[in-house]
């Protein structure tokens, strides 16, 4: 029985991983800081459900409390580690941007050196899209240059990049970035769009639509996010001295068993239909405030998953309208409205 250990456990995407790698039998070690960042009910319930089975544990604590974190990845000796954790937000990022120096930078320093000391077969850890920044070429590929952040929150997960090659250069850790673009589902976090949106419209609120309407996701659906990593823990990149060998439209690095990988449907969806796909689930309209673009926003993602796709067979494919239906019919059954 494999261990991972994971970072994030209590969080959104973290709580889904978990979920799946135990359902697969392998035995999950979880790591959460528990921040009121939003409803820590949310939190402690995610966790209280893991916790069910008896090859999860779950310890709590920071990544900026480097004595306990290197202390339980020693411990716990895992075979491979995912790093999820994170001060998460872009908007939230202009609001208090040390927490994402602190957290994101500080906080994942530590996870890579605990991981240097214990040494891991595979280490991954979250990026994510806002790195491609002021980048208008989409769909975005991995190979793009990424020089060009809009906020903090982009530039500490473009750091994390960056740190990342860096020790897989220097002690050989074979590590694997993730990017992800626009991820929604139950048991999602607070502040993203679909639960804001869903929240207000059942209470009979408008809901905030920026740039009068005039964007575009990729959203993705947690259960294909998850799945595509469980299938990035087994395509670990190999060191360039070992005959590692790229292939098209790859970013395997040439001096470090390091690779950048896109995680997202493969579709850029306009916002005005994502509010309509919303609109059908709940059977009713919803009232819009239409608002300015937001400081460090971009009107559209969109990623090209051929990558994924070329290492692990598999590209998500959940469509707009499934993924809002079935989160639809989580909040009801979970808020009881």
């Amino acid at each position: 029985m494999k261990t991972v250990f994971v970072t994030g456990t209590a969080g959104f995407i973290g709580f889904h991983l978990a979920k799946h790698l135990l359902d697969e039998g392998f035995k999950v070690v979880g790591f959460d800081g528990l921040t009121d960042y939003y409803d820590v009910t949310l939190k402690k319930k995610r966790h209280e459900m893991l916790e069910r089975n008896p090859n999860f544990t779950a310890h709590i604590g920071m990544l900026e409390n480097n004595e306990l974190l290197s202390r339980l990845v020693a411990e716990t000796n895992p075979d491979v580690i995912v790093h999820l954790a994170a001060q998460a937000g872009v908007r939230y990022s202009l609001e208090n941007p040390r927490a994402y120096v602190e957290t994101n930078v500080t906080g994942t320093f530590n996870l890579m050196e605990a991981a240097r000391e214990t040494g891991v077969d595979h280490l991954l850890m979250a990026s994510t899209s806002s790195v491609y920044g002021g980048n208008t070429q989409m769909p975005f590929e991995e190979t793009q240059k990424t020089e060009l952040p809009l906020t903090l929150y982009a530039a500490t997960k473009k750091a994390n990049e960056a740190m990342a090659h860096s020790y897989a250069h220097l002690w050989h850790i074979p590590t694997t970035m993730f990017r992800f673009f626009t991820v929604y589902g139950p048991y999602g976090r607070p502040d993203l769009a679909l639960f804001k949106f869903v929240r207000a419209a059942l209470a009979g609120e408008a809901i905030d639509v920026y740039n009068h309407g005039e964007m575009a996701r990729d959203f993705t659906y947690v259960d294909d996010l998850v799945h595509a990593i469980r299938l990035l823990i087994d395509a670990a990149p190999a060191r360039p001295d070992a005959g590692a060998a790229a292939i098209p439209g790859d970013s395997l690095s040439p001096v470090a068993p390091f690779r950048t990988i896109n995680i997202g449907n493969g579709k850029s969806v306009p916002l005005m239909t994502f509010i309509a796909e919303i609109e059908n689930a709940l059977g009713q309209g919803i009232k819009k405030n239409m608002m300015e673009m937001q400081k460090g926003d971009v009107p559209g993602t969109w990623a090209n998953t051929d990558l994924l796709e070329a290492l692990t067979g598999y590209r998500p494919n959940t469509s707009v309208k499934e993924g809002i239906s079935r989160f639809v019919e989580w909040y009801r059954e979970y808020y009881q409205v």
